[in-house]
């Protein structure tokens, strides 16, 4: 057994949970701080939505979920599995390919009970602050609080050798910009806080966007909208087919938006709306982090981070598991928990901190070089396997050769070839059997 410290895990969503384990798995004092009530994070679907839609309000009552109602994962559940815990069709629960959230929740609360992580997790306990207090003995304050009456909150402080990071990125709203935005009089809303079609009924709707979130809720809404426009960047529209919809149309980015109800596109077209739908993604949000300016969060990068994970100056004893998309996210969090708890147990050693900076600094200035913006810093649509490989390899995992070919890239390729309606036209369980009985 190597060393052994008091680690603090921060969410008991998909990455919290797999770090738990590893980090126990490896000896480590493990407390989960969990701000809602239940596991599941992102999956851990919320009726209710915030008081502001457009998630603009700092001050707002934040709902964690950006879950809507009729979600189904955009990736089968093979590839939601863990290496030592598939995640299985069961006969009383959603067998498709793939499910509904629902049937996620119940295997990450499958999860944390058969690994005995429930009794780890303090719920009901928002972290406010996460702050080294001592950098010879690496001791950290994290400040939680909890809810007493509806207006009454009681703080607590304790100190951690570790901290670990898990709180997600899919909470604090991106939203467009464009003139007239903010006195526009219409109905405004990110895609955080849709849930349901029925308020569009008879409206005319502009969607802004083009990913998973717009094409999910265009198909949900066309049959009760009036109409829908929706606007995105690019010449086509390569996943939902707009000439099966016979109230949808494509529009440029808008251009600006009037007082009067109207908005007007890029390509100089004019719709006078109801709602606009912004449907334009998330931004990382670290609030409670106190670090004194060492990790910042600029343009979507978080940062420096050495493999996405450690801020060098003060790693090990701060991480951060779970920053990456655009791959297969539950694998990457998997292989990024158990090279932390291994690092901190003293069996897998980082390089020195000049090292880690100079391999951050190299990292940026090739995605600048290549053009790749600032904002996609974590996205891993250009490297997953070579960073999933890289990352095995630090602690000693032979992945399957099927790895290579059973990507997000691989993934994105099938969508687009069986286009909307692939959740229910692709045989992707044929797919994969045939690449992984070729190994």
């Amino acid at each position: 057994m190597g060393q052994s410290y008091n680690v603090a895990v921060i969410g008991a969503g998909t990455a919290g949970l797999v770090t738990a384990r590893e980090l126990q798995r490896e000896g480590h004092r493990v407390t989960v701080f969990e701000k809602a009530n239940k596991v599941g994070g992102t999956w851990l679907y919320d009726s209710l939505v915030e008081s502001d839609l457009l998630g603009l309000d700092p001050n707002r009552e934040i709902v964690h979920s950006s879950l809507y109602k009729s979600l189904r994962t955009n990736l089968p559940r093979q590839v939601m599995s863990f290496l030592d815990y598939p995640f299985v069709k069961r006969e009383s629960g959603d067998t498709r390919p793939f499910p509904g959230h629902e049937e996620v929740l119940r295997f990450l609360q499958d999860f944390a009970r058969d690994f005995g992580l429930m009794e780890l997790i303090r719920f009901g306990h928002e972290v406010i602050r996460v702050e080294l207090v001592d950098e010879v003995s690496h001791e950290w304050v994290v400040e939680s609080r909890t809810r007493e009456t509806e207006s009454r909150w009681e703080s607590k402080e304790e100190v951690f050798e570790a901290v670990v990071i898990c709180n997600g990125k899919n909470t604090e709203p991106k939203v467009a910009e464009f003139p007239g935005r903010d006195t526009w009089p219409g109905l405004q809303m990110h895609s955080h806080n849709y849930r349901t079609p029925e308020q569009f009924e008879n409206k005319i709707v502009v969607l802004i966007g083009n990913g998973p979130s717009a094409t999910d809720i265009l198909r949900e809404i066309s049959p009760l909208a009036k109409q829908v426009h929706l606007a995105f960047r690019g010449s086509d529209i390569k996943l939902i087919n707009l000439k099966n919809y016979d109230n949808a149309w494509p529009h440029s980015p808008i251009e600006c938006a009037h007082e009067d109800g109207k908005v007007v596109f890029q390509d100089g077209s004019i719709v006078e709306a109801d709602v606009i739908i912004h449907c334009t993604g998330y931004k990382f949000h670290l609030p409670f982090l106190k670090s004194n300016g060492i990790v910042t969060v600029d343009d979507n990068r978080v940062g420096p981070l050495y493999k996405h994970i450690f801020p060098p100056s003060l790693a090990p004893w701060l991480s951060f598991v779970g920053l990456n998309y655009r791959a297969l996210v539950f694998r990457v969090i998997e292989l990024q928990a158990i090279w932390v708890a291994k690092v901190l147990s003293g069996k897998v050693k980082l390089p020195t901190q000049e090292a880690m900076a100079a391999s951050v600094e190299e990292f940026y200035e090739q995605m600048e070089k290549a053009g790749w913006p600032k904002y996609h810093t974590h996205s891993l649509q250009n490297d997953e396997s070579e960073y999933a490989s890289w990352l095995a390899a630090q602690s000693d995992i032979r992945p399957p050769k099927s790895w290579e070919e059973i990507t997000f890239f691989s993934f994105v390729k099938g969508i687009f070839g069986h286009g909307e309606n692939f959740r229910d036209t692709w045989d992707v369980d044929k797919w994969i059997q045939e690449i992984e009985s070729s190994d």
